[in-house]
């Protein structure tokens, strides 16, 4: 098995099409063919399920990625470390959902992009559930998640920021004034929520049920600012973090309800895999993660 192949596997990987990655890498497309030929031969297992022009990862694949990303990223950062000293080099493959992604990651990723250009950005958007996986199978250097701590077997978990939950509504709607809301005051509203899988949609959902609301009337929204405008044209209400709705509260496009019932808090928190804490520029972005905090 040689580096190249890999690396032109994860190409194709990556890009789920031969012919892009064969412009990614600079190569004839039969060259990125008979490379991937070659390795499944090698192998004894097909990478790939070829349905007409569309290809997708046979299981086979998928395991094979995730050490194919941790070896050439090695090798990367090895070469560049050899070369120029021990500054932070290579590449970084981060995944976060997208309220982690836009609300707390670009104070992180500009300071570090300043500190350290050398060093290559990689996203990969990632759902909480998927998170531990995909860092446990070393398709992401860092993740990032957002919901109830987390205790991971296997992994390093640091929380980085406290997010406390607003339960927001338009300001015309009746419990806009209220004094106080609980759970029973749910009912029959209509309830705005992120997909499945989020983790302050979980703790709130829960909350309800442990007060004895299973309320049927909600809808799911894969956007966070979806949900916001919905909740300011008075289709319902949600509960989103508090760094999420900054500019939505100042304008009063939406008000916080006056939520009495038990604490509404997730934490936002970063995982990655101590088998690669010894790489300068892995260490180096948890310092900048950590300092921006």
């Amino acid at each position: 098995m040689e580096l190249r192949q890999l690396e032109t596997f994860r190409a194709v990987a990556t890009q789920l099409s031969f012919t892009r990655a064969a412009v990614a890498l600079d190569y004839a497309q039969s060259s990125v063919t008979a490379q991937i030929q070659a390795l499944e031969q090698e192998l004894g297992v097909g990478l790939f399920d070829r349905l007409g022009r569309r290809i997708t990862l046979t299981d086979a694949g998928e395991r094979l990625l995730a050490y194919a990303e941790r070896i050439v990223t090695l090798v990367e950062e090895a070469q560049a470390a050899v070369a120029e000293g021990a500054e932070p080099a290579g590449t970084l493959t981060l995944g976060a959902p997208e309220t982690v992604l836009t609300y707390r990651l670009p104070g992180i990723l500009q300071r570090f992009r300043a500190r350290f250009p050398r060093v290559r950005l990689q996203f990969r958007p990632t759902s909480n559930a998927e998170l531990q996986r995909e860092v446990g199978e070393g398709t992401l250097d860092v993740g990032f998640g957002i919901g109830e701590p987390l205790q991971p077997r296997g992994l390093a978990v640091e929380v980085l920021y406290s997010e406390p939950l607003a339960l927001i509504a338009q300001p015309e709607h009746p419990l806009a004034h209220a004094a106080r809301v609980e759970s029973a005051d749910l009912q029959r509203e209509t309830l705005l929520l992120t997909r499945p899988g989020c983790g302050y949609r979980a703790l709130f959902m829960s909350t309800l049920a442990a007060g004895g609301i299973q309320t049927a009337n909600y809808l799911d929204f894969g956007s966070v600012e979806a949900i916001k405008q919905c909740v300011a044209a008075g289709l319902g209400i949600a509960a989103l973090p508090r760094a999420a709705l900054v500019a939505e509260l100042a304008d009063e496009r939406v008000v916080a309800l006056n939520w009495g019932g038990p604490p509404l808090e997730v934490v936002t928190q970063m995982l990655w895999h101590p088998t690669k804490a010894d790489g300068t520029t892995l260490r180096a972005f948890l310092d900048i993660a950590r300092a921006t905090a």
